[in-house]
């Protein structure tokens, strides 16, 4: 890949970009329980407020990050994405409540590579490396495995007040957010996006070679979420966890 007699240590840090390491065999990592915990009931559900509850298979949460530094260029930029969000909207209120696992994201999904604009094309290696430093090195998932996301509408009504809790700490951002209701209030799609800073959260961008190679601060989520009455809540005769 490099004719240069740094060739080693340029593939391994090009690998180990945006935490693209190729892996020594280990033990596949653990997989995402078959039964999550129920999602905790919101402090402000009320009785007879109607509840929209998220359909995961509907919804889709994606986070790209970058890559940074001077040798930028021998790395790769990443697309992680959440297909399992579980959560509620409360469309009178004006308030959602929702959550994912981190360990339950996928990385560099072909098709959403292509959607963000990203034309190389990491291999299967530096994509379980990406995995791995992701969530063992840079979010440590074991510990904060839960990413949660509590909005509430502003004056505006395309602007949520968005508490995010990510690698422990919560921080309120202002979301812009696109709603399309039915007629009969039974099924709702909100879709936005936002830029995200990893150090406001206490995250320390993954770098090597003294920065020249790294992945940058910011990182941009986008988010397409269907709610809608059909699905069951917990406890109403759904399987476990729903």
């Amino acid at each position: 890949m490099f004719r240069l007699h740094l060739r080693t240590v340029f593939l391994l840090a090009c690998a180990m970009l945006a935490a693209c390491t190729p892996l020594p065999p280990a033990p596949a990592p653990a997989s995402t329980p078959a039964t999550p915990a129920a999602m905790p009931a919101p402090a402000w559900q009320r009785q007879g407020v109607q509840l929209l509850h998220i359909a995961p298979e509907e919804s889709l949460l994606t986070i790209t990050v970058r890559r940074g530094g001077a040798l930028a260029r021998l790395g790769h930029d990443h697309v992680v994405a959440s297909r399992s969000l579980q959560g509620v909207v409360a469309p009178a209120l004006g308030r959602a409540q929702f959550r994912f696992r981190l360990d339950a994201m996928s990385v560099d999904e072909a098709s959403l590579r292509q959607a963000a604009g990203l034309t190389t094309a990491p291999s299967a290696d530096a994509i379980a490396g990406t995995r791995h430093n992701m969530l063992v090195r840079v979010l440590e998932a074991e510990r904060y495995p839960w990413v949660s996301i509590d909005a509430r509408r502003t004056g505006d009504k395309e602007v949520f007040e968005a508490d995010i809790t990510l690698h422990g700490v919560t921080r309120t951002l202002r979301l812009p957010v696109r709603i399309e209701q039915t007629v009969d209030g039974r099924r709702l799609q909100a879709s936005g996006s936002l830029l995200l800073k990893q150090s406001d959260f206490g995250i320390v961008p993954f770098a090597v070679l003294g920065g020249a190679m790294a992945v940058q601060d910011q990182m941009e989520l986008a988010f397409r979420i269907t709610a809608r009455q059909e699905v069951s809540a917990p406890g109403s005769g759904a399987s476990p966890g729903r």
